[in-house]
């Protein structure tokens, strides 16, 4: 209750009741919230619980029999930094050969020609239904029931000057990735409006001409993640070709090992390359697909620094913008 002033005129309400002079109501301000935060034990008890399995671990691998001193000497090694160029090598050369002949055979799947389509269907179903170490080791014995490779007259030569263990590598690991990216293209593809399609046509664009500047460009935004995926995964698939004695990296190291009788030292040398490689190429992967978001996200994902100052301040966390570099 508010104490009614008698001094005051008659048609003056009393003070903190929510009317004016005039009769009309007025804001009251609201009272202070008070905000009581919520308490998680169970992240502190999943936090102790993962850190003490961590540092079980770290224990464990401190007292194992391991030559930690041989996994420095032998990053940089001469045999092992050659290993590493080769996986690149096969890895870039077999993704970029995938890649061209997989929009080729998705353009073909999606074709009206029931040949060209039924051709399409046909090599995606046979080279994504058998394992590629079995492709591999296929193309590697070749010789086995072609002897020779006549091309005559243009070339003639033993399949087994041919079929060298880098040309296999190249084939199975190639023809393998041109199955995956043929339905990741179709998708990317189909996930464009046909409106697009008939918009082009009906500006006399040819169908050739609607695929490469209208069509293929907005689907990039599907495209890209999954193939920078496959293109991560290709890196590691590379290993296999060791058993075609293609001198990439696990091959290197199974060579060094035997010699040296240090298995799990060289094991742990070559991973160290592959984390090395696969984290470097998700950072660019991550640059190109943060590119072709623009134009479909209001508010661009923070890049890593970004990600880092903002778990280092004790402000808000930042937020990735549109204009952020």
């Amino acid at each position: 209750m508010t104490d009614y002033n008698p001094r005051e005129p008659a048609d003056t309400p009393p003070a903190g009741s929510g009317y004016s002079k005039t009769g009309t109501a007025t804001a009251v301000p609201p009272e202070a919230i008070k905000a009581i935060p919520v308490r998680h034990p169970w992240r502190w008890v999943s936090g102790i619980v993962v850190l003490a399995l961590l540092a079980l671990l770290g224990i464990a691998f401190a007292n194992a029999k391991i030559q930690w001193n041989d996994i420095p000497e032998y990053l940089f090694n001469d045999r092992v930094l050659d290993g590493a160029k080769n996986t690149l090598l096969i890895t870039v050369l077999s993704m970029v050969i995938g890649v061209v002949l997989g929009v080729v055979l998705a353009v073909m799947r999606l074709s009206k020609n029931p040949v060209t389509s039924g051709f399409a269907n046909l090599y995606i179903w046979v080279f994504r239904g058998t394992p590629v170490l079995l492709q591999l080791l296929l193309w590697y014995n070749l010789a086995l029931i072609f002897p020779t490779l006549n091309l005559m007259p243009f070339y003639k030569n033993e399949m087994t000057e041919v079929m060298t263990p880098f040309v296999a590598a190249l084939l199975g690991l190639a023809l393998n990735e041109a199955a995956y990216m043929a339905e990741i293209v179709r998708a990317g593809i189909q996930s464009v409006d046909e409106g697009q399609t008939e918009a082009s046509q009906a500006l006399g664009m040819s169908k050739g001409k609607t695929m490469r500047r209208i069509v293929l460009p907005q689907a990039m935004r599907v495209i890209i993640p999954p193939t920078g995926n496959e293109f991560i995964n290709m890196l590691k698939t590379s290993s296999l070709a060791f058993v075609i004695t293609y001198h990439e990296m696990t091959f290197v190291a199974q060579d060094v090992s035997s010699e040296k009788l240090n298995v799990m030292e060289m094991y742990f040398t070559i991973a160290i390359w592959y984390l090395a490689m696969t984290t470097f190429f998700s950072i660019i992967q991550f640059y190109i697909e943060r590119h072709y978001a623009k134009g479909s996200l209001r508010e661009l994902p923070p890049t890593p620094w970004q990600k880092i100052r903002g778990n280092l301040s004790s402000g808000p966390r930042l937020m990735g913008t549109r204009g952020a570099r």
